[in-house]
């Protein structure tokens, strides 16, 4: 008799582990940097967080370093459906929801504790709340961190330096703008063709925080980095609405929950990185200019900054520029 209810309890077990594992659902999270990159440590952090709440009602399948195409293509994925999570720089989500591109003007931010109060806050919530209206879910913001110049070339202090230089940006109007009006020829680029652009001398050279630096090895193919933090660069953790549409009320709380977890392991990656970064990429043979005249590239923006506001409005941007933190 005890055999029996043995038996007969093992087979109802099996059976409802057959069955919850009939419902667990994989999800398939893009990004562009490698495993050990801020990315890699957010869908990590954001997986095992929906995991927890669903309680393994959804999994996370990571698939970095550009294995579903690049930002760009993921983010179109993101749309149609062919991807579940993007997890992106802000940069390329501008040519799908234009609202994102004020974040990207240059010397916007003070620091860290300003981006994050504007973005956590409620004007961060009112572009997050356009991305529905283009077709994408946008759950967090991420962060990349501040952006610096690298080049094979020579050192960068001043615009005067700059100039003539052949530098990758994103497919982003706002960097391109900016880059062509102290004299750089910007050449937009999707990241996953950089490395070998800049080894072939396609390009000389790109721009990008420290921890992208890092977990892409430009230190291979990159001599001088200039500190020149010149944009704070967000991230974005993007659902599709093929995904979002089919859960509950709640099931969507887990997800921003999650999310949100992703994005502060994201945040505090990233941090690691750009104060422990410089030294590595010095050890690994960069020159690196810290003393960077920011003055400088700030006065030679000006034209740039009039076609902000012409575009953004100066309303919106001095709202960004003078929020109490």
């Amino acid at each position: 008799m005890f055999l029996k209810k043995l038996v007969l309890g093992s087979v109802f077990a099996l059976g409802l582990a057959t069955a919850a594992g009939a419902q667990a659902e994989e999800l398939k999270a893009g990004y562009s940097l490698a495993p050990t990159s801020h990315y890699g440590a957010s869908a990590t952090a954001m997986g095992e967080e929906l995991a927890r709440l669903s309680n393994g009602k959804w999994t996370v399948k990571q698939f970095p370093a550009n294995a579903l195409g690049g930002e760009r293509e993921m983010v179109e994925g993101a749309q149609i459906g062919t991807v579940d999570i993007v997890i992106t720089s802000s940069g390329p989500v501008g040519n799908f929801v234009p609202d994102t591109l004020i974040t990207d003007i240059p010397f916007l931010f003070k620091d860290y504790k300003h981006a994050h109060a504007v973005l956590d806050g409620p004007i961060g919530q009112r572009i997050l709340d356009q991305f529905p209206k283009h077709g994408l879910i946008a759950l967090a913001w991420g962060e990349n961190g501040f952006r610096n110049l690298t080049n094979s070339k020579h050192p960068v202090k001043t615009p005067d330096d700059a100039k003539g230089l052949k530098i990758r940006t994103m497919e982003n109007q706002v960097h391109m703008t900016a880059f062509k009006t102290i004299g750089v020829l910007p050449t937009p680029m999707a990241f996953p063709e950089l490395f070998t652009a800049m080894q072939q001398g396609t390009v000389d050279g790109q721009e990008n925080p420290i921890g992208v630096i890092l977990s892409a090895k430009f230190s291979q193919v990159q001599k001088h980095l200039s500190l020149t933090q010149h944009v704070y660069s967000p991230a974005l953790i993007i659902l599709s609405p093929a995904v979002w549409n089919k859960l509950s009320e709640q099931e969507k709380g887990w997800f921003k929950q999650a999310a949100m977890v992703g994005a502060k392991a994201m945040r505090q990656k990233a941090e690691d990185d750009a104060a422990n970064g410089v030294e590595e990429l010095k050890k690994q043979g960069m020159q690196v200019v810290t003393d960077v005249d920011q003055k400088a590239f700030q006065e030679a923006l000006k034209p740039a900054y009039a076609e902000y506001a012409k575009k953004f409005g100066q309303a919106k941007i001095d709202e960004i520029k003078n929020y109490q933190y």
